[in-house]
């Protein structure tokens, strides 16, 4: 019985190889990119509460765009990494020109947007009291640092086609070198332009900005050489730029499945900001915080992340090559090991968390928010790995409409309703909102734990494409 529990739910050494070899490259990536971004974050705080609130509130903005460009590739990624298990070349040619003209359209929506709207949304988050700083300085600092970050948009976007495509294909240490390329560039920079040194101005926030914007030019540039140098192992390559032009009945049948992911990322994306947004009404204190709190949580849940990437890039190639049953017992075996390492990663973030927030220049006030909000992430870590991996299982096997039902949908009618209502109708402290709204997704465990289990999500979707 023990037996075959261990082999229901856990791997041999070979498996376990298999996947990290996916994930950790990933994970370093993504690591390296969220520590340089700590010390970013950390950089901007030691200047003071509302250089730190601005970049903040202005990050979170620009989380929502950084979503889109995800979840617009993200449906076309489906059918990369099927189209790989099948050795389909022009079939990958297809959905990275696709990504292309999807990238671009929604890059120039954001940058419009934010032209046009870019007061305004920072507004929303200083409508609250002004406890822990002076809103007008917010709000000149978040809008210094949004037009310089415009520069980085566009490195961003095509950075992201080249190395979604490259992942999807089974590379992940390209676009890892590239991105420690580019951190270190950012961390040098940062404290150049931030502080002033080497004869170069202090620039603040907008050397902040700067340094972030240059350092994604130059990830952008690695990837794209690599990819174009080496021809023999990238054989999608070949011809790509031949034309830009894609088959209407493939760009339809792309952009059919994709649209729910598309929406999802960004209604989720929206329903975050909506969320920092409910918790902003208590103050300047509160952004601070959870500032400081998403901070250092971005470091810890790399290996969460970077497991529902394994489970998007193993599990869909299975599913591609017809390998259904594997495709079962891995996608399961992935899950147990991602809940079961976050609980280990959970507790040092928890061991972390009451010195962490003293590195920042801020009130004590916000400091000690902030300990409060790391603790109450690191309790909920394991819970989020698993949503976070049935997710991309269920996007692996083509399932978007039960994803957008499951993600973004859950997010509007269940959690932002939590928070809206607590924050705006009772006087409950700040961080029981923040565990209230986690605790509502216990039904979303639930609904998660039955739709993976039941299998819904096993099928091809490239067979006859």
């Amino acid at each position: 019985m023990i037996q075959s529990v261990k082999h229901k739910f856990f791997g041999d050494r070979q498996f376990y190889q298999m996947v990290l070899a996916i994930a950790v490259p990933i994970m370093i990536q993504n690591g390296i990119t969220n520590f340089v971004s700590l010390l970013d974050n950390i950089m901007v705080g030691r200047i003071g509460t509302e250089q730190m609130s601005g970049v903040a509130i202005v990050n979170q903005l620009l989380f929502v765009y950084y979503i889109c460009i995800f979840g617009g590739l993200a449906g076309a990624g489906i059918f990369t990494a099927q189209y790989f298990g099948q050795k389909d070349d022009e079939g990958i040619r297809h959905t990275f020109r696709y990504k292309l003209w999807m990238s671009l359209i929604l890059t120039a929506g954001a940058m419009l947007i934010f032209i046009i709207f870019g007061r305004g949304l920072i507004g929303m988050y200083l409508s609250g009291n002004a406890d822990g700083g002076d809103p007008t300085a917010t709000m000149a600092y978040g809008l210094r640092y949004l037009k310089v970050m415009f520069l980085g948009l566009p490195p961003f976007m095509i950075l992201q086609v080249y190395a979604s495509t490259l992942r999807e294909c089974g590379e992940t240490v390209v676009p890892m070198k590239a991105g420690i390329a580019a951190v270190c560039v950012n961390l040098v920079f940062n404290y150049l332009l931030i502080y002033g040194k080497l004869g170069l101005p202090a620039l603040g926030v907008v050397g902040a900005a700067a340094a972030t914007s240059l350092s994604r030019y130059v990830e952008a540039i690695i990837v794209i050489v690599w990819t174009h140098k080496n021809t023999e192992k990238n054989t999608y390559i070949k011809g790509m730029y031949r034309s830009l032009r894609l088959p209407l009945s493939l760009a339809t049948k792309y952009f059919t499945k994709g649209l729910p992911l598309l929406l999802n990322e960004t209604m989720w994306a929206a329903g975050m900001a909506i969320l920092t947004q409910c918790y902003s009404l208590r103050g300047l204190n509160v952004i601070a915080a959870l500032n400081i709190a998403n901070t250092i949580n971005n470091v810890f849940i790399v290996v969460f992340v970077a497991m529902g990437d394994a489970v998007a890039i193993i599990v869909g190639q299975l599913l591609g090559a017809g390998k259904m049953e594997e495709a079962r017992d891995t996608d399961t075996k992935i899950i147990v090991f991602s809940v079961v390492s976050c609980i280990f990663i959970a507790a040092a973030m928890a061991l972390i968390a009451p010195f962490f927030p003293e590195i920042y220049n801020t009130t004590a006030e916000a400091r000690r928010l902030a300990v409060r909000f790391i603790l109450a992430q690191a309790v909920f870590m394991p819970q989020n790995a698993f949503i976070h991996a049935a997710y991309f299982t269920l996007r692996s096997g083509g399932k978007t409409v039960i994803t957008f039902l499951f993600d973004s949908v859950y997010v509007w009618c269940i959690s932002i309703p939590i928070a809206f209502v607590l924050s705006r109708f009772t006087s409950i402290y700040v961080v029981w909102i923040l565990v209230f709204v986690q605790i509502g997704d216990w039904i979303k465990c639930i609904i998660g734990f039955y739709l993976v289990k039941k299998g819904v999500w096993i099928q091809n979707i490239v067979t006859n494409s």
